[in-house]
């Protein structure tokens, strides 16, 4: 357990590295998309504004996600972040239809002026940066099983895509293609909406105690594999923040000891945290009724 609480500092270490990047590209992007009168590149700097927003709820839940559990909250505070993940979804929607509004408008009534070429660097600049922050937080994430931090290097990741596609724009738009500046503009917009919503579905399933069937499935056959487990009878799963947590309950031969029985629980919970990283599995034990038609695999209570 105490190893799960580091992952979460080490989580807020990668997304500090995130939002010192966001903070200053932004401030890059706008300035520069002023000066040049680049709507793509202010474009893009307002995605990641909407990032600095977003790492900051980030922050906010990974922190209290930290607190031990207590009486009002006996399984921990670990939902805490994914409540700022959802959070941050709806931040995100605001700042997409703002662009979304810019773009559309540019593109309507034209743009009257051209970008100038310089902005083209700061494009593959910022691209070169957050490509950079989505290697480091990537392999981070992975290494400390962290939903969270993966989620936001997967934005990163976008974003440095978006960068790159600005610079392309900009170079579109000398080459006497000024409209297709708006164009990548509303691209950009339609690609925070289209994030907006992912988080948005992934958070709200989380919350509403939603589990994937697939790995419920998995934990099913591998506790089926346990000598003395005669039938999985009923399976829920719930995730909080990056932990997995199992009810299960099994049958067992109606002639078998208690020691007995509790040492297949303990099995069943050693194989699940081992193999599958189950934080905590609650197991329930109940004679086997032989005259019981089994459940099919399509069957269980993925509540």
């Amino acid at each position: 357990m105490q190893q799960r609480y580091q992952n979460l500092k080490i989580a807020q270490r990668g997304v500090i590295i995130s939002l010192v990047a966001y903070i200053t590209l932004s401030l890059l992007k706008i300035t520069i998309g002023q000066i040049s009168h680049s709507e793509v590149l202010l474009a893009d700097g307002s995605g990641n504004v909407t990032d600095i927003f977003s790492s900051c709820a980030i922050m906010i839940g990974l922190r209290l996600a930290q607190r031990p559990p207590d009486e009002d909250h006996q399984y921990g505070h670990w939902r805490a972040e994914t409540l700022a993940t959802l959070i941050t979804s709806f931040i995100m929607l605001l700042v997409a239809l703002s662009v979304l509004y810019s773009s559309v408008t540019n593109i309507v009534f034209g743009q009257k002026e051209t970008p100038d070429i310089y902005a083209l660097f700061v494009g593959l600049f910022s691209g070169s940066v957050m490509f950079g922050v989505y290697l480091h937080n990537s392999y981070l994430a992975k290494k400390i099983n962290s939903d969270s931090l993966l989620a936001i290097a997967k934005d990163t990741r976008n974003d440095a895509l978006t960068s790159f596609a600005t610079s392309i724009t900009i170079v579109g738009a000398n080459l006497k293609m000024p409209w297709l500046d708006g164009v990548v503009a509303l691209l950009i917009g339609l690609t925070i909406l289209k994030t907006a919503y992912n988080i948005f579905s992934d958070s709200a399933f989380s919350l509403s105690d939603g589990f994937d069937d697939d790995l419920l499935l998995k934990y099913t056959d591998a506790v089926r594999e346990i000598p003395g487990v005669e039938l999985v009878h009923n399976i829920q799963g719930r995730s909080y923040g990056a932990n997995i947590f199992v009810d299960i309950i099994i049958w067992v031969d109606p002639q078998m000891s208690v020691r007995e029985s509790h040492h297949i629980t303990e099995k069943i919970e050693s194989l699940l945290r081992r193999n599958f990283g189950v934080l905590d599995t609650d197991v329930h034990v109940e004679p086997w009724d032989v005259d019981y038609e089994p459940i099919q695999p399509n069957e269980l209570n993925s509540h």
